[in-house]
């Protein structure tokens, strides 16, 4: 509660502030120049002010219980959950805001309801002598000084709530290992504090000066008195009017370079690195969008030498894993480099490209699970050593699911899985049919049983390639994707109606 009870404190402090600031400095003048007025009965208006002023802070008081009852309710529980912790949050958040509410709420109207129709009463039954009109200059006074309050009490309050606000941050840090924040989430836009604040700034004065020369010209009995509205009205009006465009001139100038970085931002975190802020300030924001723009160039910087290191990453296991069987060398490198040439053919954006090499990298990485005298076995396999064989699939996923972080290698499992499985149904490990088969798996499949074909192996030597690119078109439909099957094939055929064309080097150029 320590920490409340200093926040508590602060606000007291600055309501004081901010009551001191509107109704002595700026009421000033109102004030002097109406105790001059030829009002009777200044007994009974003082009556009528202590009045309203009991009725202004029993309400006033009431509100503000209800506007901190989230706040206070927090310190109040031995353990708030995090719920308690994040509601907490958002109303300190608020409480600038609900500061002018309060004051243009239940303050003013709690002071001026009273206090009006008390001096009526008061007036009618002869204890108060004072022309009607007197009451709504006072009025007029009370809304202008709870305006300048309101405005005061607002910038004061958000600069208390800074320190509550860390400390409930932390609380749910410590509590929860949960970082609380509005994550994005706007209370009051600059745009509209910007306009508020610089019309309320350009126009109260205004309208003090005025009211003030209304009081003054009725003490004096002056004739200008007649026509002083006429020419009041005029200033009023072109004061307004001339506050309201530089208010909106102002608010723009600060809304523009806040919206540029909104832009940027966002196309960060769909991913875009290349984005930049465009620099067109002279003020800070200059020197803000300039430190936006580097960060996001260390981070595209960083971003590529991490994928440097896990493209090395992916063909160093390739490497390592082929590296067992010296005949097969390179087996992984050559069916991702076929599943690239496919994967353009098909159209596949960047993203999808990249996930089709790393998978392709890794189709057989769960062959380490199989025991050498099967995997290296010179002659034919038995059944027995095939089924074992059937299973690097699966294996493959329950290793590739072991690395760290999980989200980074999810995307590349329904590939390794499926590299083996028949367009029919009749493939390895589930026995998936058509389009049920992940698209990375069939497209691995066609690229995969290429290399399979045209690799020497101890007990065969690989057929040529265009034996081998005969079966996978007589294959499309059966055993391979005929779509994926049919740009394959297509590509080699256009390799090889190239001018000097060398179907041997189908495989180096893929």
């Amino acid at each position: 509660m320590t920490e409340y009870r200093r926040f508590l404190r602060r606000l007291v402090r600055n309501y004081i502030i901010g009551s001191v600031l509107a109704v002595l400095c700026l009421g000033g003048a109102v004030m002097s120049s109406a105790l001059k007025l030829p009002i009777g009965g200044f007994s009974s208006l003082f009556v009528v002010l202590f009045i309203s002023f009991l009725s202004m802070m029993s309400m006033e008081l009431l509100t503000f219980a209800r506007q901190v009852r989230p706040i206070r309710g927090l310190f109040l529980k031995e353990k708030p959950t995090i719920d308690d912790i994040r509601n907490a949050y958002v109303q300190i958040h608020r409480l600038p805001s609900l500061s002018v509410l309060r004051i243009m709420g239940p303050h003013l109207l709690g002071l001026s309801v009273p206090a009006i129709l008390l001096t009526l009463l008061f007036m009618h039954i002869g204890w108060v002598d004072l022309p009607v009109y007197y009451i709504g200059i006072a009025a007029s006074g009370a809304v202008l000084v709870a305006g300048m309050h309101a405005l005061i009490e607002y910038f004061l309050t958000d600069q208390a709530i800074r320190p509550l606000l860390k400390y409930v941050s932390e609380t749910g840090e410590r509590e929860y290992g949960i970082s609380v924040s509005l994550d994005g989430r706007v209370i009051v836009s600059t745009q509209r504090k910007f306009q508020l604040s610089a019309f309320s700034i350009g126009t109260f004065p205004l309208f003090f000066f005025v009211l003030a020369t209304q009081i003054r010209l009725s003490v004096t009995g002056s004739p200008l008195i007649e026509d002083y509205w006429q020419w009041a009205s005029l200033i009023l009006v072109f004061g307004i009017l001339f506050s309201s465009l530089g208010a909106w001139l102002l608010s723009r100038s600060v809304r523009q370079p806040i919206g540029n970085l909104e832009k940027a931002l966002r196309a960060v975190q769909t991913g875009d690195l290349e984005v930049r802020a465009s620099d067109l300030y002279s003020d800070e924001f200059s020197r803000l969008v300039a430190g936006f723009n580097h960060m996001v160039q260390g981070l595209s910087q960083r971003q590529r030498v991490n994928e440097q290191l896990l493209q090395s990453y992916f063909s160093t296991l390739a490497a390592a894993l082929d590296a067992r069987d010296t005949y097969t060398a390179g087996h992984s490198q050559r069916v991702a480099e076929y599943s690239l040439l496919i994967g353009r053919g098909a159209g596949l954006g960047r993203e999808e490209l990249d996930l089709l090499n790393k998978s392709a990298l890794l189709h057989d990485i769960g062959k380490i699970g199989v025991r050498d005298s099967v995997l290296l076995k010179d002659g034919r396999l038995t059944d027995e050593e095939f089924e074992q064989i059937k299973k690097h699939p699966a294996l493959g996923e329950e290793i590739l699911k072991q690395i760290e972080p999980v989200e980074m290698m999810a995307p590349l499992l329904p590939g390794v899985r499926s590299h083996h499985e028949r367009y029919d149904g009749r493939g390895y490990p589930d026995g998936l049919a058509g389009t049920d088969i992940p698209k990375l798996g069939r497209i691995i499949a066609v690229a995969d049983a290429f290399d399979a074909m045209t690799s020497d192996r101890p007990y065969r030597s690989g057929m040529p390639l265009e034996k081998a690119i005969s079966i996978i078109s007589e294959g499309k439909g059966t055993q391979w994707d005929p779509y994926y099957a049919q740009i394959f094939v297509d590509a080699f055929y256009q390799e090889k109606e190239k001018p000097q064309a060398n179907t041997e080097q189908f495989r180096a150029e893929a």
